[in-house]
């Protein structure tokens, strides 16, 4: 490559294209780049992120096999505000102006409103129905992203949409189930709620200066102090405690809830919307298997025909989009580059966020 001058400009390369700053330079190469491509970095933001819906998938064997019967709200309650007030004290950081009620918007769409509107879906919805419904999370998500984001809503998008509903439904769903309209009802909008909540979360971002810790304490602190009324309302005092309840309460709060929602907030600062979206199948298949493995529970052919399905849709969902062959396009994700008319010009990176 030769140089005259001195280059200081960005620029885009096409095959064999020339690039031109105050000076010229000229070369030849092809070249493609985007912040939602896949690379080591990038796969290792999926893994980790996709360990927050496996966690969830836990939730069932603990719930059952730790926790008292019929509580819920508490529940609920239990696995966000200590969560929540544990990340705040580790974060030492409060929202800031409008950050108040967008943080409390976020906290009552993923938490708030979410958690007691997956529960009662789950008791109202025999034979995993509520997860069914659930799994429609990504269609939901590619509609919104459409709107909010303004995404780009294709036929390949949708079909894994479709595929991995179709999967999660083979995985859980029972000939014996039938349909309440209350438990449907609520399923769906649990569903609509946490879908939003993960647009808006990518919508608004975070301000200045805040990693996720920090957003994940606002969300989760926002969603304790919602349900709380609620639960001692509806189910009055708190239940008495035994050993095996704490445990599985420690459990939930601190990998579950804390550790788990971390992940998936940090994983949507770096993911495209519909790529986080399809990480949630995730959840019913590894509920299927922890009850496999670890309550007895027999898995037919036809569910792992759907386990097969529904980890296939999941990782299509992760496909990068494609861009025009030998086109360069340099994204820089706000999760890792500041902007460089903020920082002198010069490009900072904060692994710690």
């Amino acid at each position: 490559m030769k140089r005259t001058g001195t280059s200081t400009s960005t620029s885009t390369s096409t095959g064999t294209g020339t690039s031109t700053g105050t000076g010229t330079s000229t070369g030849t190469g092809t070249g493609t780049g985007t912040g939602t491509g896949t690379g080591t970095g990038k796969i290792a933001t999926i893994a980790l992120t996709a360990l927050a819906p496996i966690s969830w998938g836990s939730t069932y064997a603990v719930t059952t096999e730790f926790l008292p019967p019929d509580r819920p709200l508490f529940t609920g309650l239990m696995r966000a505000l200590p969560a929540g007030l544990a990340l705040l004290a580790l974060a030492r950081v409060l929202p800031r102006g409008a950050w108040w009620w967008k943080s409390a918007v976020l906290g009552a769409l993923n938490i708030g409103a979410f958690f007691p509107l997956l529960f009662l879906a789950a008791y109202r919805l025999p034979g995993g129905l509520a997860a069914v419904f659930g799994s429609v999370g990504p269609l939901f998500a590619v509609g919104l992203a459409a709107l909010v984001l303004g995404e780009r809503v294709t036929v390949r998008k949708v079909l894994t949409a479709i595929a991995a509903a179709f999967g999660v439904s083979l995985v859980v769903l029972k000939a014996t189930a039938g349909l309440d309209l209350i438990g449907v009802l609520a399923a769906l909008a649990g569903t609509a709620s946490m879908s939003t909540g993960t647009i808006m979360t990518k919508r608004w971002g975070r301000p200045d200066g805040v990693g996720p810790l920090a957003m994940t304490g606002w969300q989760l602190a926002w969603g304790g102090l919602l349900i709380a009324p609620l639960a001692f309302l509806v189910e009055g005092a708190p239940p008495a405690l035994d050993g095996r309840n704490i445990a599985g309460y420690l459990y939930l709060a601190l990998v579950n809830t804390a550790v788990a929602y971390w992940l998936w907030f940090r994983g949507i600062g770096r993911l495209s919307a519909s790529q986080a979206t399809f990480l949630g199948p995730m959840s019913p298949i590894a509920a299927a298997v922890i009850g496999w493995a670890a309550l007895g529970q027999a898995l037919t052919p036809v569910q792992l025909a759907g386990m097969t399905i529904a980890f296939g849709a999941t990782l299509a969902g992760q496909l990068a989009p494609q861009r025009a062959p030998g086109v360069t396009t340099v994204v820089a994700s706000s999760e890792t580059f500041s902007s460089a008319s903020k920082n002198g010009r010069k490009f900072s990176m904060d692994l710690s966020k």
